[in-house]
């Protein structure tokens, strides 16, 4: 096994350091206009005048600021600066705080609503420049938009934090992520990008608040979004927790797996630790439903309409290979680091793309490639698999 492991290591960090990474800086950089170039389509062509999304630029911000942390490249840092000054200058609400969801090409704000996911996003990659560079700016900007999530986000009452607002901190009519998701107040995918920044943000700002507010997030993954029977995780809630639907999202399963794990690793409490980790590896075991027998992970399952998506998304396959590695880092599961094996083999067979660089956004079940979503963009950053290979190559260098 140790063998394998340094084979898929050397293998991983090949893939960030000659593909992943060299696509995003030379070929998204905008120059004309400033920060990064909002798309490219799903055959490779580059569409300058596209809107730039705050999560594409927040998890580019995170990827390269990890990278340089990693592997000290000074090409990373400079990209890393460049996202993170286009963020504060142009995507930060200097008037009310937080961060914008769109701007027009030019920089201008398209769409100012406050979504809780993105300002999760910028907390995420400003943490990481910080913890990269000790950058106090940054560091000063990551505290800020922790304290309008607390302020406006928060719910006191039934506890867990509200999907989005206006850009004035009011309630919204429409507060789904995408128009894939359910309008309600509370989503399990925003809880899971709050987690994942809030334990970032705790690596470099031991704040007794923010560790407070950490755990009350594992704690509500325990007890409202998880279902602790099936050990999967619910997906769309009303104000008071209730759940009107049985979807199954097999890749957030196995991506929230490691993540809550991660997060109660950074609060280094062993009494935490010993109660969560039964849960870690049922939510990773019930995420194993979704698996095909090439190592290969399905993206969705409408329980009450009894209709599978097996599209084979290239987050889902990413995040499948950390989710089972951490199994085996932390469990001694030796199953597990074969699945993630095996995924790692779907990847560089059918998601990579050899010719055009990165990878494709999916595989239909069918096995042909899906070019109608992009190759970058909205949704398409270099996060998931830029951190598939960064979590490989920290866990076993």
């Amino acid at each position: 096994m140790i063998k394998k492991l340094e084979a898929l290591r050397e293998e991983v960090k090949d893939e960030l350091v000659n593909d992943i990474l060299p696509f995003w800086m030379n070929r998204m950089t905008d120059r004309e206009q400033g920060g990064f170039y909002g798309r490219i389509d799903g055959n490779n062509c580059l569409h300058p005048d596209a809107p730039k999304g705050a999560i594409l630029n927040a998890r580019i911000l995170w990827t390269f600021s990890a990278a340089f942390r990693l592997l000290k490249k000074p090409e990373y840092l400079e990209t890393a600066t460049r996202a993170k000054r286009y963020l504060l200058d142009f995507f930060y609400d200097k008037q009310y705080g937080g961060i914008f969801w769109e701007l027009n090409a030019d920089g201008t704000p398209s769409d100012a609503k406050k979504q809780i996911y993105a300002l999760g996003f910028a907390i995420y990659g400003l943490s990481e420049y910080a913890r990269a560079t000790g950058d106090r700016e940054a560091l000063e900007y990551a505290v800020r938009l922790f304290e309008v999530i607390e302020k406006y986000s928060f719910d006191p009452v039934q506890n867990g934090y509200v999907e989005a607002l206006t850009r004035e901190w009011q309630p919204i009519q429409d507060m789904r992520l995408s128009d894939k998701d359910e309008n309600e107040k509370k989503t399990m995918n925003t809880h899971l990008h709050i987690l994942e920044p809030y334990a970032n943000l705790y690596r470099v700002w031991k704040d007794e608040r923010l560790e407070k507010q950490l755990r009350n997030l594992i704690k509500v993954f325990v007890t409202r979004i998880l279902d602790a029977e099936s050990g999967h995780l619910n997906l769309f809630f009303e104000e008071d927790w209730s759940n009107k639907y049985h979807i199954i999202s097999y890749g957030h399963d196995i991506e929230a797996s490691w993540l809550i794990h991660e997060a109660a690793l950074a609060l280094g409490d062993q009494g935490l630790l010993a109660e969560i980790e039964p849960v870690i590896v049922k939510i990773a075991q019930a995420a194993d439903e979704g698996l095909n027998r090439d190592g290969s992970m399905i993206y969705e399952n409408f329980v009450d309409k009894q209709k599978v998506d097996r599209e084979l998304h290239w987050w889902v396959q990413a995040e499948n290979v950390v989710g089972h590695i951490n199994l085996y880092q932390y469990f001694h599961d030796e199953d597990a680091l074969r699945k993630a094996l095996k995924c790692w083999q779907f990847i560089k067979e059918n998601l990579i793309d050899g010719e055009g660089g990165e990878w494709y956004w999916s595989r239909y079940a069918d096995g042909t490639v899906n070019r109608k979503d992009d190759k970058a963009g909205f949704w398409k950053c270099p996060y998931h698999n830029g951190r598939m290979c960064m979590e490989i190559i920290e866990r076993f260098s």
